[in-house]
């Protein structure tokens, strides 16, 4: 079959290039941060802008997302985004200093805001509710597995070539995938998408980058730094302000309304601590591998790689589970296991060998990735297609702001307790219990999940019953769009 004769294909094929390439900057840059700090001779703390270049970038160009690409249409504002984003991959490994890298970083920020929610508004606008459980199970790729192979990337490019091709490889992926959408993506516009809520726009970005900013900056300051408490407290109180106008205004940004809709609200916290929780742990477990334990950057990679493999096992395990299970079950029971192994890793972790450790986030994968298809298939069940690009949007919002929480409450675990002590033979050495305390709290956000898993009912589920589960994306008509 040709490519153009099957728009859920160019969808799916489209989604998940564009998807993988953006999911795996967020742990590649990670790595590589050290090597850059010493080629441009700075210390390691001032790398840390690099990151939050993007992660404020991000926060003010997330929300509009919806609205802009019902107003203007999903497949131009998608490829606008995805170009933004290609451009700035090279841009940044072009840079030749920490000013011009944070700034290009940046661009990738805005890039990212857009793609994300864009993107998911045109998937789970082409495939129907019955459908979505296949197509969730292709999500795992670029959702989960890419956060799992970043290090592994970075890690061989930091030791073996430059930490420019940590952006540089992002360029063949981007050029792809905008081409194949360029051709044959179907464009859709929201004939109700309104006026654009400029206030309600100013609020977010301002507050929501402010928040972002004292998150990804707070446990490397200090939380009593007037900077970190003046911007957290000044960002709140915006966000706060910019909740209670879309609560209010007639055409808001933010359709917050839909969180009235107890499945998307339920599964939509759910998927904000199963962020926390993941990106917490994907954050810590490297530190401690390396620092603890004296592992290189490519040996940490390969230890948290395995994850990335027990997501795909899960994706092809998902239509069997569902035959035993109903969907709150699987939740339910993911988190748990994913929780359970978390403790594990914590108690067992600095003693054992790698190959433990290989299997242990093996099995965090299937488990985790079990709940995170689950929630992606039902998660849109209530949602129209007209509030489509709004849902995906705030489901987006939700995520990142779980992944910086996640962050931030471990690092500020790790930091209170410290990452070395001084031994009784007067040698400083790492502290060990202070990585430890802190993946056990990566299993605290996820036992808060369970919580609200059990809250909900089988029939909440109904969408998704195991007669509807195939092991193939539909080959269905082509779906009819407007233009």
């Amino acid at each position: 079959m040709r490519i153009h004769e099957n728009p859920k294909l160019v969808v799916c094929m489209v989604y998940v290039i564009a998807m993988f390439m953006v999911s795996m900057d967020g742990t590649i840059v990670n790595v590589i941060l050290p090597v850059i700090g010493q080629e441009f001779n700075v210390i390691p703390s001032a790398t840390s802008g690099i990151n939050i270049g993007y992660l404020v970038s991000l926060a003010v160009f997330l929300p509009i997302s919806g609205w802009l690409g019902d107003r203007y249409g999903t497949k131009k504002i998608f490829l606008l985004a995805l170009g933004v984003f290609t451009l700035a991959s090279l841009l940044c490994g072009f840079a030749t200093n920490l000013e011009t890298l944070t700034l290009f970083r940046a661009l990738q920020g805005a890039g990212g805001g857009l793609l994300t929610p864009v993107g998911m508004a045109i998937l789970f606008r082409t495939f129907s509710q019955k459908e979505r459980m296949k197509v969730s199970r292709t999500l795992v790729l670029p959702i989960a597995f890419a956060p799992a192979i970043g290090p592994v990337v970075g890690g061989f490019f930091a030791e073996q070539l430059s930490w420019s091709w940590a952006f540089y490889i992002n360029i063949p992926f981007g050029i792809i995938a905008f081409l194949i959408g360029l051709l044959f993506l179907k464009e859709h516009k929201e004939p109700s998408a309104g006026r654009l809520d400029l206030t309600g726009f100013l609020l977010s970005a301002a507050g929501l980058s402010m928040v972002m900013y004292a998150l990804s900056t707070g446990p490397s300051k200090g939380w009593s730094s007037p900077v970190i408490m003046y911007t957290g407290l000044i960002g709140f109180i915006l966000v706060c302000l910019f909740v209670w106008r879309e609560l209010r205004v007639k055409e808001p940004m933010l359709d917050l309304s839909l969180l009235s809709d107890k499945l998307f609200r339920s599964l939509g916290l759910i998927s904000l601590l199963s962020q926390a929780a993941l990106m917490g742990m994907l954050f810590i477990f490297p530190l401690m591998y390396q620092n603890a334990m004296n592992a290189s950057a490519l040996d940490s990679g390969m230890a948290t790689f395995p994850e990335a493999l027990g997501l795909m096992v899960a994706s092809r395990m998902i239509p069997w589970t569902f035959k035993k299970l109903n969907g709150q079950q699987v939740i339910c029971l993911g988190l748990l296991g994913t929780a359970l192994i978390f403790v594990l890793i914590s108690i067992v972790g600095p003693t054992a060998n790698p190959w433990s450790l290989r299997l242990l986030l093996f099995s965090v994968g299937i488990c985790l990735g079990h709940a995170v298809i689950a929630v992606q298939s039902s998660i849109f069940t209530n949602i129209t297609s007209a509030s489509m690009g709004r849902a995906t949007t705030l489901f987006n919002v939700q995520n990142r702001f779980g992944s910086a929480v996640g962050v931030a409450v471990l690092a500020s675990v790790l930091g209170a307790l410290g990452t070395s002590e001084v031994a009784r033979n007067g040698i400083e050495q790492s502290n060990l219990a202070s990585y430890q305390y802190a993946l056990l709290g990566s299993s605290v956000f996820l036992v808060i999940g369970i919580t609200i898993s059990l809250r909900l009912k089988k029939e909440d589920f109904k969408s998704i019953l195991p007669s509807q589960q195939s092991t193939e994306i539909p080959k269905t008509e082509p779906v009819r769009m407007s233009k």
